[in-house]
Parts: structure tokens; C-alpha cells; sequence
């Protein structure tokens, strides 16, 4: 046998034990499902009290409705918020022993992570989904179906490389109750972005921070392509929001795979 043949069968092999991985997760979900229909209501709630509590409030650009500038800016906050969700499933398994005994199974070494992984990604599909649903109801409209796909693509790539990074963090905790800290930072990291400030108003230092975050260019990417109203930005990266979209969350992902990978093999049995 090739050793491109090797590679291939060792590829699916590690494929069929993360989808084994990932079902014990759906079976769960099935078997709780307030589990899953609070994931899917919070965001709601939280969209909704924005809208009308604050909408009247806030001076959007262009004039525009307040929920066509809102719905993308929750839509990045609603990715950002399942990475403490991540980090919470990873440090739950691990401090109950399921991480130990799956380790100690004939199985790929990297189906824990990809099975975490796969489960993680189908439930932030899930809660787009109801977010998605929830702008439509109270009026919120993307210019074009092509845009609007590429707007979810982004979000969810943005979803998959904080799902690495709360596999780590999760891994590295071993503690739930290390996850607060971690739910504690996401609302600062969130709104010290372009999800509902516009970064010029900010303290000059406070703004270039605010530009460069990930979700910042997530946010401004999803506004152009659902042709929402937006902040706009003279600064580099203010202008090139698209492809910093793509390159972040690569880079997010190469780190935290990588350092997820590596922490994973080093855990003791």
C-alpha cells in the first residue's frame, strides 16, 4: 500500500470516529432539548431587547432602520458567544473522565477534537439559523441571496476558528468553573468591536484596537455582503473587511488547531 493510500485511509478513519464523536453530542441534544432550545432563544432575547429597548436611541448610519445595522452585528456577537458554549462541553467531558476513556479507545487520536468540533459547528448552524429567522421577522432584509450566503460562510468560518481556540482553552482549564473567566471577557471583546460603536468615536489607541479585531471584520464583511448600513472606516483594514474576514480566522484556526492538537496528546490517561 501507497503512503498516499496510508494517509487517505487513515484520513477517513479519523473522519468515521470524529462523526461517532460528534453524534454522541446530537443524541444528546435529542435527548435534552432545552438545552438546545435555550442556545437558539438566548440570542433571540438578546436581539430583541437591543432592538426596541435601545433602537430609538442610536444614531444609525445612513439613516437607516435600526435592526438592517443591528441583525450583523449579533449575528458576529452570536459566533463569538459559542466559544465559551465550546469551552464548557470540552471541560465538562474532561473533568467527568469521558476525554480519559475515549483516549483509552482504539480510536483516532484526533477524533475527540474533530467530533467537538463537527458538533459545535452544527449547533452554531442551528442558532444562525434562528437568528436568521428572527431578523426576518422584525423587518431585517439582505440585498441579495449570492451576498447573503457569502455573509454566512463568514460568520460560520469565523464560528470554526473560536471553536479551536475554546477547544484549547478548554483543554488548558481541565475546570468549569475556569469558563467564567472566559464568559466574562466574550461581552468586553464584543462590544470593544464595530458590532455597535462605531470605532471612531472611540479614543484613538481604543479604535485601532476595535478595527483590528477579528470580529470587527467579520461584522463589517457581513454588513457589506447582506448590503446592511455600516461604519465605513478610512484605516486598511476598515477597507479591506472581506478578505480580513477570511484571514483571521484562517490564522485563528492554524494556531488553536495546532496548540489543540499538541496540548490533546500531551493529557495523561
Amino acid at each position: 500500500m501507497t503512503d498516499i493510500s496510508l494517509q487517505e485511509g487513515r484520513l477517513a478513519w479519523a473522519l468515521a470516529d470524529g462523526w461517532t464523536v460528534a453524534r454522541r453530542d446530537l443524541i444528546h441534544w435529542a435527548n435534552q432539548p432545552m438545552t438546545v432550545v435555550f442556545g437558539v432563544a438566548f440570542p433571540v432575547v438578546i436581539t430583541l431587547a437591543f432592538g426596541y429597548l435601545f433602537g430609538g436611541a442610536v444614531k444609525v448610519p445612513e439613516g437607516a432602520d435600526y435592526f438592517a445595522f443591528l441583525m450583523p452585528g449579533m449575528y458576529g456577537m452570536t459566533m463569538l458567544f459559542g466559544l465559551s458554549a465550546t469551552m464548557i462541553a470540552v471541560t465538562t467531558d474532561a473533568s467527568k473522565g469521558v476525554t480519559d476513556r475515549f483516549r483509552s479507545m482504539p480510536m483516532a487520536p484526533s477524533a475527540v477534537l474533530v467530533g467537538r468540533a463537527i458538533a459545535d459547528l452544527l449547533h452554531s448552524m442551528l442558532v444562525l439559523a434562528g437568528l436568521l429567522a428572527c431578523g426576518l421577522a422584525v423587518g431585517w432584509r439582505p440585498a441579495t441571496l449570492p451576498g447573503a450566503l457569502g455573509a454566512v460562510c463568514l460568520l460560520l468560518l469565523l464560528r470554526f476558528a473560536l471553536l479551536w481556540a475554546g477547544i484549547y482553552l478548554g483543554l488548558l482549564t481541565k475546570d468549569p468553573g475556569g469558563v467564567v473567566a472566559i464568559q466574562t471577557l466574550e461581552f468586553p471583546i464584543g462590544f470593544l468591536s464595530n458590532a455597535f460603536v462605531a470605532p471612531d468615536t472611540m479614543p484613538g489607541w481604543l479604535g485601532a484596537i476595535s478595527e483590528w479585531n477579528p470580529l470587527s471584520s467579520t461584522v463589517a464583511a457581513a454588513r457589506e455582503l447582506f448590503g446592511n448600513p455600516g461604519w465605513g472606516g478610512d484605516s486598511w483594514v476598515a477597507q479591506h473587511a472581506v478578505l480580513m474576514a477570511v484571514l483571521w480566522p484562517l490564522a485563528i484556526t492554524a494556531v488553536f488547531f495546532v496548540l489543540s492538537v499538541r496540548l490533546y496528546q500531551r493529557l495523561e490517561v
